[in-house]
């Protein structure tokens, strides 16, 4: 989170991570087709020659008012392979909230697993952790043959505490309702954060 307050600006920043090919970049991509253009950037992808996301994906949403600020929301995307490991991480600094991206289909499970432990280490290394910044999950390709249970997933992982989307990107299904889903968590934590914050000003105020 960062207030630019000559402009009166809260600028907040929302991750997709997950495995390659879950549906990352896809999700960006229908919401850039699904908003207001006058309440979005363009949409920036940095990809291989064989469409895939070399760095990341960057696009920003504006949003109604908070606390008198007016919110700008920054959606990432990172790469999912393996050897991108370090631009993962460094994605990952400064985040507000995650949608982590799962691929439904039973043989990519190991591929969620691995990004799953990835995301808890990459936050570790911030002093972060999965217990104090949003998450959503969205399982992403429920239009695969025989796609894992939202059940399983969860006991995969050993996570049942966060919410779960289930999502076809591709044609659009769920990613909007994700959107919407860390948007809000982000935004209840960030004002809790804001409560605290002022209220810890008037307690020191109060004793100088």
């Amino acid at each position: 989170m960062f207030i630019n307050w000559s402009r009166r600006e809260l600028n907040l920043k929302i991750v997709y991570y997950g495995p390659a090919l879950s549906g990352k970049t896809t999700n960006l991509e229908q919401i850039f087709k699904r908003v207001d253009a006058r309440r979005r950037s363009d949409l920036v992808s940095l990809k291989t020659s064989e469409d895939r996301t070399l760095f990341f994906d960057f696009m920003q949403l504006e949003l109604g008012k908070i606390a008198g600020l007016t919110p700008k929301i920054q959606l990432y995307t990172v790469p999912g392979q393996v050897y991108y490991e370090a631009t993962r991480k460094l994605v990952l600094n400064g985040v507000d909230g995650v949608v982590f991206v799962a691929d439904s289909q039973p043989r990519r499970l190991r591929d969620n697993l691995e990004s799953w432990d990835s995301l808890k280490r990459h936050l570790e290394a911030y002093n972060r952790s999965l217990q104090v910044v949003p998450l959503v999950i969205q399982l992403n390709k429920r239009d695969s043959p025989f796609p894992i249970s939202a059940e399983m997933f969860q006991r995969q992982i050993r996570a049942t505490s966060y919410p779960i989307v289930r999502a076809t990107a591709i044609e659009g299904t769920g990613v909007l309702d994700t959107l919407k889903a860390i948007v809000t968590s982000v935004v209840a934590r960030v004002e809790q954060e804001m409560v605290s914050n002022t209220r810890a000003s008037r307690t020191a105020a109060a004793r100088s």
